[in-house]
Order: structure tokens, then C-alpha cells, then sequence
């Protein structure tokens, strides 16, 4: 099935520039909303954003699109993307709308669209899309007196903000804690640093500037130096680290050091295991998740099921086999017993959860394994693909023969940028990174 719009994850690409411009914008709002416009109810479409520049653009666009087909828009200003999939399904909405292009730079944006239970739609549902927008407008357009209205919802941070508390267990207080919070400059930077205050931490907010052109940047979960930085010269408990719309978290420790995705779903995993509470007998993972997040989970008598990298493949598993926790390395994790996708600041507050309850540091509870060594690098070309040069294929095909069944290599292009990405890990330090940088050197030598 060929897309022309739709990519891994929505439609996505660099603003005033072919597919996020505010033209497809209108026909993405006009055709989405047609496609959802079922029965005689007045159809609800909820419309999230981050602080990019190019927001205001393509919201407005949005809504003249999805008002033109009879649908209201519920606006609910810079909100996380969690946060617009719990407020489609909590307002009765039959289509919620993200405009974000997640952890790249303010120069891009993008458009992500969820059905009305919360999930992102499904390629079927955005192949249908295409064919509308395809389609003239006049065939799509509402009566005069069917028109949508627009107004803003000025209750949506609050409404997302008890939910968030509500994940905790009972009597889950952070009174004492000292959190150093990074919002990236993106969509959570009022969110974020409230509901850690409400729950009685004393609360350090950075990145809460945002000024449309600093989303993501040299701050966040990309960018994690600066908050690692803080964090020690506050002398902070924890740092969490978002991304501009805030799926995606990176805790800091008492020290200023990393912890990732995969550490970070250890953590929960065990903790929900303890209460009884983890279902379909351990986690799904991405094949970037760390060989040793696998050992470890197998030493506890847990599963780690992997699927091709993306948040939806995650989810998709989640749904088929009754798995609750899942997610990616990157910090994208999945509580689907609260989220339809993932919520980087419920993973906080459940990470939070369990240092309050340990009375142990956060580098001692959030270093569940040793991770096997592993290398990954980016490879980024300006046309054609690397991956079909036959010197790239042969290289590769040397790097698995040497690796064997000691390690692993994972080669793909990205899916929201013309990027490979080329990881293994091992055993063997030395061995892997002479094997990802000889690949590394055949794919420039492609893309030259």
C-alpha cells in the first residue's frame, strides 16, 4: 500500500514545504473529518499542538478544514500528545488531532490523528484519507447550515493533569523530593512542573520558555546534557526529561546520569509484577531495546517481545497478545492500562512512585541490569537509498558473519527523516563498533 502523505507516524516534514503546508492541512482536515462525519450528531473533532511557529498555520488550517465538513473543533492550545488522545476519548470526540513533529527541530512539524478510542488510526484508515483528500472539495464540503463551530476548551490542562495524578497508587505523595523537570520548550511546559508540584515535590522547571523556534533545543530528551548539569548543581533527587509534545521521557539520576527507555520499563515492569498487576507475562520492545533489558526480564521469569521500531508496532502487539507495559529505548513508553500511546509524564510519576516507596536513591533503583555494550550511529543522505548499493549490502552482510550469535545488528531507515540508523551490540565492545563503523563508512560512501 503506497502513502503520498502518511508516513510511520502521521504526516510529517518541514513547514511551508510539501506535505506540511497549510493547503494539505485544510484537505487533511476536510478529508479526515468527512471520513468520521457518521450519523446525525453534531461530530467533535479535538485539536491538540506544541509551541512550534508553524503551529498556529497549521491549526488554523485544520479547523477551517474540519468546520467546512460539519465538524465542531475542541482547540485546546499546547498540550502532549497523551494528553490529546485521552481528551478524544474523554469528550466523546470522534477524532482527535496532534499537530507536533515530537523530538525534531521547530523547522518541522506534523499532523497525527486519532480515532475516536484514543489510538492512532490504522493504515487502512489513512489510506482511506489519501483517497479523499485526492477527491475535489466540492464533494466533501458541508450545507451552509451544517457548518462546524471552533472554540477553545480552557479546562483541558486541568482535566490532564488529574488524570495524570490519578495513575499513582493510592496515598503517592512527593513531599521532599527535589525535581529538576526539562520540558524541552515543548508542549508540556505548563503541565509538566504542575502536577509534580501538586503531588508536593519541590519542583525546578527548565526548558518552560518556549518561544516557537527553541523547541528541542540543546534541551530535553534529545538534548539531556544541560539537565544532567542542573541536576547536580541543584543537588536534585531526579531530573525527567520530556520531548517537545512529551511521549517520550529520559530520567536523570541523583548523580547526572542517563537513564533510559529500557532501564526505565525494567523498573515499572518489576514494580507492576510485585503488585500483581503486569499482564500478559512481561514487556513488548522494539529490536533497538538492549540485550541485557532481555536477560534481565528473563531472570525475574518475565518475556521481552520485540517488534520493528515505532510506537504503533509497540502498541499493535500490546493490543493482539495482552501485554500493559511496552515501549522503545528512546523513552516512548506505553502504559496502556492509563495511555493509548505513550505519556512521558505518567512514566515519571510511576518511576517517582517507586523511588517514594523504596526510600532508595534513583541510581539504585533505576539501574536494574548492566547493558550490554552498544553502538548506534546515523547515517543521514539527501537522495536515493544507500541501503540497495551493493558494496553497503555486502558490508553488512560481513558485519552479521562476524558478529554471529555473539551479537546483534540492527539496520534501518528512519520513518520521519532521511536518515539509517545502524546499531549492534555484543559481547564484544571493540568488535561492534568496528562492525557499525565499517557499515557507517560504506553507507557515506553511498550517499556521497
Amino acid at each position: 500500500m503506497t502513502r503520498k502523505f502518511f508516513g510511520t507516524d502521521g504526516i510529517r516534514g518541514t513547514a511551508n514545504a510539501s506535505p506540511m503546508t497549510s493547503e494539505i492541512a485544510l484537505k487533511v482536515g476536510m478529508a479526515a473529518g468527512k471520513l468520521f462525519t457518521n450519523g446525525d450528531h453534531r461530530h467533535r473533532v479535538v485539536i491538540g499542538k506544541d509551541t512550534r511557529l508553524s503551529g498556529y498555520m497549521i491549526e488554523s488550517a485544520l479547523v477551517s478544514g474540519f468546520t467546512a465538513v460539519g465538524m465542531d473543533v475542541f482547540q485546546l492550545g499546547p498540550m502532549p500528545t497523551p494528553a490529546v488522545a485521552m481528551l478524544t476519548r474523554s469528550l466523546r470526540a470522534d477524532l482527535g488531532v496532534m499537530i507536533s513533529a515530537s523530538h525534531n527541530p521547530y523547522e518541522d512539524n506534523g499532523i497525527k490523528l486519532f480515532g475516536p478510542d484514543g489510538y492512532k488510526l490504522s493504515d487502512e484508515t489513512e489510506h482511506e484519507i489519501e483517497g479523499l483528500i485526492e477527491q475535489s472539495s466540492d464533494t466533501l464540503l458541508a450545507k451552509p447550515d451544517d457548518i462546524g463551530r471552533a472554540k477553545r476548551i480552557d479546562s483541558a490542562q486541568e482535566r490532564y493533569i488529574e488524570f495524570a495524578k490519578r495513575t499513582l497508587p493510592r496515598n503517592i505523595r512527593f513531599d521532599g523530593l527535589r525535581v529538576v523537570v526539562d520540558c524541552a520548550n515543548g508542549s508540556a511546559y505548563q503541565v509538566a512542573p504542575a502536577a509534580l508540584w501538586e503531588l508536593g515535590a519541590e519542583v525546578i522547571s527548565v526548558g518552560v520558555e518556549p518561544n516557537g523556534f527553541n523547541i528541542n533545543k540543546d534541551c530535553g530528551s534529545t538534548s539531556p546534557a544541560a539537565l544532567c548539569k542542573k541536576v547536580r548543581e541543584v543537588r536534585a533527587d531526579i531530573g525527567i526529561a520530556l520531548d517537545g509534545d512529551a511521549d517520550r521521557v529520559l530520567i536523570i539520576d541523583e548523580k547526572g546520569q542517563v537513564i533510559d527507555g529500557d532501564q526505565l520499563m525494567a523498573v515499572v515492569a518489576q514494580s507492576w509484577k510485585n503488585r500483581g498487576r503486569l499482564a500478559g507475562g512481561g514487556i513488548v520492545a522494539t529490536v533497538m531495546s538492549n540485550l541485557g533489558l532481555e536477560r534481565h526480564l528473563e531472570s525475574l521469569g518475565l518475556s521481552l517481545a520485540r517488534t520493528p521500531v515505532g510506537d504503533r508496532y509497540v502498541v499493535e502487539h500490546m493490543r493482539k497478545h495482552g501485554f500493559n507495559v511496552g515501549g522503545e529505548q528512546s523513552g516512548h513508553i506505553v502504559l496502556s492500562d492509563y495511555s493509548t500511546t505513550g505519556d512521558g509524564l505518567v512514566t515519571a510519576l510511576q518511576v517517582l512512585a517507586v523511588v517514594t516507596e523504596s526510600g532508595k536513591p534513583v541510581s539504585e533503583v533505576c539501574n536494574q541490569f548492566e547493558p550490554m555494550p552498544q553502538v548506534l550511529k546515523n547515517v543521514r543522505f539527501k537522495k536515493g537509498q544507500p541501503l540497495d548499493d551493493q558494496k553497503v549490502i555486502q558490508v553488512i552482510d560481513e558485519g552479521k558473519g562476524r558478529l554471529g550469535k555473539a551479537g546483534r545488528l540492527v539496520i534501518r531507515p528512519s520513518g520521519t527523516e532521511p536518515v539509517i540508523r545502524v546499531m549492534a551490540e555484543g559481547d564484544d565492545a571493540k568488535l561492534i563498533g568496528k562492525v557499525v563503523n565499517d557499515i557507517v563508512d560504506a553507507l557515506k560512501g553511498a550517499a556521497a
